[in-house]
């Protein structure tokens, strides 16, 4: 029996590339100039710029849709608070992703107060518009990715989905680069292993 295919657009999780396009940073330090001078345009911008990302990030770190939405919510709420401050921040992008990892961390420690939905069931990825069909495998994969440890899932996220340098993920995630690339070097390899499992072949 051949060996199934997958979509293309899956292979970017078992490779070490990332996607080319980026927004430029002098557009993120625009943004919070002017809301650093009370442009309130600036801050619905920077929502639909940043909040997918964050939203993700969240998820896939804390494995609750409603510690996401709660992330979301009290990035945008610091960010506002931030005021003049935003003029000084160098990196707005990584400063954003930084605080949506130091504030998933927060909830996941506090739990205990909360039901947590089964990280079995997350969507951590969905089928492209582009390509309904791969749905079921875009379900089967989510399934695996929820078989990452927390930080090596966060990881992925943040190289593949959020297209960060090691370097970057070093500094969002509050440890060397090596580690980085040693979680994200661990992650693929668990991937491509639980992949090749899940289509090998049935009698």
């Amino acid at each position: 029996m051949a060996r199934p295919s997958r979509p293309a657009w899956l292979d970017r999780l078992t490779s070490d590339t990332t996607r080319a396009e980026r927004v430029d940073d002098e557009r993120w330090k625009t943004i919070f100039v002017a809301i650093a001078e009370g442009e309130i345009r600036a801050l619905d911008e920077l929502y639909d710029l940043a909040a997918t990302d964050i939203y993700r990030l969240a998820l896939w770190r804390t494995g609750s849709r409603e510690d996401a939405e709660d992330v979301v919510q009290d990035v945008f709420v610091r960010v506002a608070e931030q005021g003049g401050r935003l003029k000084t921040v160098r990196h707005p992008r990584r400063w954003l992703l930084t605080v949506t990892h130091r504030r998933a961390i927060d909830l996941v420690r506090g739990r205990k107060r909360r039901y947590a939905e089964p990280v079995e069931e997350m969507s951590y990825l969905e089928a492209p518009p582009s390509d309904p069909n791969s749905g079921p495998e875009a379900r089967m994969i989510s399934r695996l990715i929820a078989r990452l440890p927390e930080k090596q899932r966060e990881v992925v996220l943040l190289r593949h989905f959020a297209d960060c340098t090691f370097k970057d993920i070093g500094r969002i995630t509050g440890v060397p680069t090596f580690t980085a690339s040693s979680r994200h070097r661990l992650a693929v390899a668990k991937l491509r292993r639980l992949l090749e499992k899940n289509h090998e072949p049935t009698d």
